[in-house]
């Protein structure tokens, strides 16, 4: 049997996420067949700390896009997980040799021009499997817009931690007949304030500590959420007010060393001048406005791959109430959390066309995901608490 189109053709539940989660039957199990890939920046928070956070995003979204551009051409859908300084994403085996070959250049790029060591490795579902771990996925559309994979299991983060323990040599035998296309890679914007009253940006990272009722958890935790926060909508960090091109020359160098073209006066002007473009183009066109309101909808702001990961906006007092409710959860042995809160947020993009094929990748400013992980990890060792609200 050809599982190919499996995602492809898996329904897409109109209904809102807390409902599907307590529909745990609706989720289907993966193909033995299909493949895990997963990138993660060896050493991320080092980076971090000297001041790369937007180049370690952009290389994580990087690592996302050189996949989706490959599914295209195959006219395949594949499901993504951004995690700030690294992807995960669930892959056919009829794409996995072109996907591996693509992300080993990426690897390699990034490795030439930034001196920072991308990990590249896959596992096959089947293998996770074996060693008894749950591994299973629905379709939640979370607006007019926007579809999003939703895991439940410990599938992906039982792949990741051996994908970094094994940290292996890529074939490179087959880079030379394939190619790395980041076509539609930006990272146009600067730093992005919270919306109209909220002060802060909170990065937040959250496990079951049961598999088994990870979908109740989940559930009741966003319910939480919702109750605290309002909706995605309400408590999503981007808004159009606080939107701002950048013109920085530096970053715009990045920008092209990441997506492997020459970093050369003529492509620098090229983007400088589609900057200077999409300045106009955004601000007085009906087109450009309706762009920037797709924006908010596509950004990338809740990601379930086994975990809640979300990056949510509003005031202190709201974040003292949600961390209040999830230490009681943590202290009754039902989670574990992680979490940052910074001043702003951070995005990159994949932009296919400004007619609703776009997808933007959000982190919290100064890398709130790896921030937030790195508590989480010392909560799974046992030797790191969350700070109190």
């Amino acid at each position: 049997m050809n599982n190919t189109l499996f995602y492809t053709n898996l329904e897409n539940y109109k209904v809102p996420v807390t409902v599907l989660l307590s529909k745990p039957e609706q989720f289907q199990r993966i193909p033995d067949d299909w493949h895990i890939v997963v990138t993660d920046i060896k050493g991320s928070t080092a980076s971090i700390d000297n001041g790369f956070s937007e180049i370690v995003n952009l290389i994580a979204t990087g690592s996302i896009i050189a996949a989706l551009n490959i599914a295209a051409k195959h006219v395949v859908d594949i499901p993504f997980f951004f995690g700030g300084d690294g992807a995960t994403l669930l892959i056919p085996s009829t794409l996995l040799s072109e996907i591996m070959a693509a992300l080993t250049i990426h690897q390699e790029n990034i490795q030439k021009e930034f001196n920072i060591y991308l990990r590249v490795g896959s596992i096959s579902v089947a293998h996770v499997y074996a060693n008894n771990q749950d591994l299973k996925i629905a379709k939640a559309s979370i607006n007019a817009l926007h579809t999003i994979p939703i895991v439940l299991g410990n599938g992906l983060h039982f792949a990741e931690r051996l994908i970094k323990s094994r940290d292996s040599v890529l074939d490179k035998s087959t880079i030379t007949q394939m190619g790395l296309d980041l076509e539609g890679m930006e990272c146009r914007w600067n730093k992005i304030p919270p919306p109209q009253h909220s002060n802060e940006v909170v990065s937040l990272l959250i496990t079951a500590t049961n598999a088994s009722q990870q979908a109740p958890i989940f559930q009741k935790i966003l319910e939480h959420t919702n109750a605290v926060y309002g909706s995605l909508r309400h408590r999503n960090p981007i808004s159009i007010p606080k939107l701002k091109l950048s013109f920085n020359y530096m970053r715009i160098k990045t920008e092209l060393k990441v997506s492997k073209r020459t970093a050369g006066i003529l492509n620098v002007l090229k983007v400088w001048m589609n900057n200077i473009i999409g300045k106009y183009y955004y601000l007085p066109t009906q087109n450009g406005q309706n762009y920037l309101k797709e924006l908010t909808q596509l950004s990338d702001i809740l990601v379930i791959d086994g975990r809640i990961n979300m990056v949510i906006s509003g005031t202190t007092t709201q974040r003292q109430k949600l961390t209040g409710y999830l230490d009681d959860l943590e202290q009754n042995g039902e989670i574990l959390y992680g979490r940052y809160v910074s001043n702003s947020s951070i995005m990159s993009c994949y932009v296919r066309n400004r007619n609703a094929k776009h997808i933007h990748f959000v982190d919290g400013g100064n890398s709130g995901y790896t921030r937030a992980a790195k508590v989480l990890k010392g909560k799974l060792a046992g030797n790191i608490a969350t700070p109190k609200a």
